[in-house]
């Protein structure tokens, strides 16, 4: 069999493993020559850190690119591909492949950490050589890791002798397009905050950490912090529509994983902004970076140790739990003792009364990593637990719900607050006055709410009531800002126009959230359900529709088998949509997937799912749901991710600090 397949496809694959080890040695020089030409201050060697990183990059790029192609052929001698392809898997899914299984998506994580690095040496021209040089050799130094982690334990590129005739497949839960975007978006957030961990290990070691340092780690976070948010609203988007359970978020323990980091995250992003701006808050920013990082490879422990049952997991391989598990010991343990040696010579120069925008930062700060804290306890309790012997608990959503959403709603007040008070000292009172509109909408919506929607819970009450306050709160910031009613409206204009980016991002990015929080009150309080048996022509009335089934269709798709029913939706009479949901069976690895059908309306979701047959007279079990305003959960993630793109396009981000030019010599040295 192996003498069938071509010898470019066997030489493609050697020559991928060759450059993933190749790289490896660029990736040791990058960490030793910078680091020790940075401690001696040796340009040259500081100077290597920059094609270096590159080089790691163009050798992973070319690894990558290699098992894509062994994917796209269908080379079966590799064991990954044989074990999660098919040749009548269509080609999007072949590529998809790539990283939807263990070994190729560590693979697409290194190629992303080369990519940060790369990024630094191209964009980071204006960082002192020293910073820079440090920069990228800690980089380095996490990679080689991921390195041996890879080679010695996961190599994409082993081999199958004889080949096998054809391919596993790959789990159909993974063959859609919201799941082949989901883990790159997540793995660009996941791995995008190992810049900012590198800068403050870095700082760390320079002893220094200045508002230059904060102006510099500020996009690299921002960036990390947009890709993580659309990674986490894709992957919730994909469970929503495809686990045909009208749900959008359980708080699985690997949906934890991601969401863990994206509150360190969060806060990182504003105490990052004290630093830069106010010169404050140092130690606990180069902290936040520290633990954010952390919080990120914990993830991938979780996801890849086998500790975890979960239609996420990748790896049910205790060996590989255990070589993660060391290295985020050393990684984490590592940093923080560095920290602890360091970390209390960061003196802050900036001080703030309680009440001043650099209280609310610290108030969001607090929240936000209590939350973090709670969600890592209530995820880690029941496998330490287990470990011990202590039995087997779940701990679900009842726990996090009430542990969880009481701590966003003093957050959500203090951002609608804190964009009104002042640097360094302000008057509550005084921002609190110019908020009047907002609490009076605030009280009206409340009133409407619960005079409509009494029966739902109180906290989807409040929760759509804050929304509003923080919405409201947002406009009315703006429009302080722009001195709108206050000024001719030609001069507003011409504030609104000149208002820097990075400001345009935080209000689009605060407003984003109200309108995802709406979402999530929406969707969450008042969702209705109906699971029962319908035979052709069976009626069932979910939130005020009408669905009737008009019975089911056998069919085929491109490699598999398919039940696909329809539904007529009407309400008081008047034809809405129809429905067609499907139930899809994959014959390569026999299993079941469900496609529910939606319709997607301002005000809310109708949803329909058709389950597997009852009897002989066509009936099925079907599963109907009503869920109010949950578009805007997605509306309000992507503009959120899309505030951070246009905080990003401002100026000062790309051109940073400018470096300091030597003076010319004296005109007499010159001539000697």
């Amino acid at each position: 069999m192996i003498a069938e397949l071509g010898i470019a496809e066997l030489g493609i694959a050697e020559l991928g493993h060759f450059a993933l080890i190749l790289a490896m040695f660029v990736a040791a020089a990058q960490v030793i020559l910078p680091l020790v030409g940075a401690a001696r201050n040796y340009e040259p060697w500081m100077a290597f850190g920059r094609p270096a990183a590159v080089a790691q990059f163009l050798l992973l790029a070319f690894a990558f690119g290699s098992l894509t192609y062994s994917f796209v052929v269908s080379d079966f001698s590799l064991a990954v591909v044989y074990q999660n392809s098919h040749t009548d898997k269509p080609l999007l899914y072949k590529i998809t492949g790539v990283w939807a299984n263990h070994e190729g998506s560590m693979l697409l994580w290194i190629l992303i950490l080369s990519m940060f690095g790369a990024a630094v040496a191209f964009f980071g021209a204006n960082l002192p050589p020293t910073l820079r040089a440090r920069v990228l050799g800690i980089q380095s130094l996490i990679a080689i890791g991921f390195y041996l982690f890879i080679i010695f334990t996961s190599n994409p590129f082993d081999r199958i002798v004889p080949p096998p005739a054809n391919g596993a497949g790959m789990n159909p839960l993974l063959q859609d397009m919201g799941l082949a975007l989901h883990p790159p978006m997540l793995y660009l957030g996941y791995v995008g905050f190992s810049i900012a961990f590198s800068f403050a290990i870095a700082a760390l070691l320079e002893g220094r950490v200045d508002a230059a340092w904060g102006r510099w780690v500020r996009p690299w976070t921002l960036a990390a912090w947009a890709f993580l948010t659309g990674g986490i609203a894709l992957g919730s988007w994909w469970a929503y529509y495809e686990l045909g359970w009208g749900g959008w978020w359980f708080w699985d323990p690997v949906e934890n994983a991601s969401f863990m980091p994206w509150l360190a995250g969060t806060a990182l992003l504003h105490s990052a902004t004290m630093v830069e701006k106010r010169d404050t808050m140092k130690g606990w920013t180069i902290f936040l970076a520290i633990v954010t990082f952390s919080l990120s490879l914990l993830g991938t422990f979780l996801v890849r140790s086998g500790v975890l049952t979960s239609v996420h997991a990748f790896a049910t391989d205790p060996a590989r739990g255990v070589f993660i598990l060391i290295l985020l010991i050393v990684v984490t343990g590592g940093s923080l003792v560095l920290f602890a040696m360091r970390g209390p010579a960061m003196r802050n120069t900036g001080v703030f009364q309680p009440v001043s925008r650099e209280g609310a930062l610290l108030v969001n700060n607090l929240i936000m990593t209590t939350a973090a804290a709670a969600v890592l306890l209530g995820t880690l309790y029941p496998l330490f637990l287990d470990a011990l012997d202590g039995g087997k608990v779940s701990v679900g959503p009842p726990y996090f719900n009430t542990v969880f959403i009481p701590l966003m709603l003093p957050m959500i007040a203090a951002m609608a607050v804190g964009p009104m008070l002042g640097w360094k000292r302000a008057d509550l009172g005084a921002a609190m006055k110019r908020l009047w509109l907002a609490f009076i909408l605030t009280i009206v919506t409340a009133i409407a709410v619960w005079a409509v929607a009494s029966d739902g819970p109180v906290l989807a009450m409040v929760g759509m009531a804050m929304a509003v306050w923080l919405g409201v709160s947002i406009l009315v910031e703006l429009t302080e800002r722009i001195r709108l009613f206050r000024e001719p409206f030609a001069s507003s204009l011409n504030r609104l126009v000149r208002t820097p980016r990075a400001s345009w991002g935080m209000t689009l990015g605060h407003l984003g959230l109200a309108i995802a929080v709406a979402g999530m009150a929406g969707a969450g309080g008042w969702k209705q359900e109906a699971i029962q048996t319908m035979a052709p022509g069976d009626s069932v009335e979910v939130g005020g529709y009408t669905f009737t089934f008009e019975g089911a269709t056998e069919g085929r798709g491109p490699n598999y088998y398919l039940t696909q029913g329809a539904f007529a939706v009407t309400r008081e009479g008047e034809p809405v949509v129809t429905l067609y949901p499907e139930n899809r069976r994959y014959p390569v690895r026999s299993m079941p997937t469900t496609e529910a059908a939606i319709h997607t309306m301002f005000t809310g979701d109708l949803y329909a799912v058709i389950g597997d047959p009852e009897g002989t007279d066509g009936a099925y079990v079907t599963r109907i749901y009503w869920n109010p305003l949950v578009v805007w959960m997605w509306a309000g993630s992507v503009i959120m991710a899309a505030a951070a793109g246009v905080s990003l396009s401002d100026r000062r981000f790309r051109v940073g600090v400018p470096r300091r030019r030597k003076a010319p010599a004296p005109a007499a040295a010159v001539k000697a």
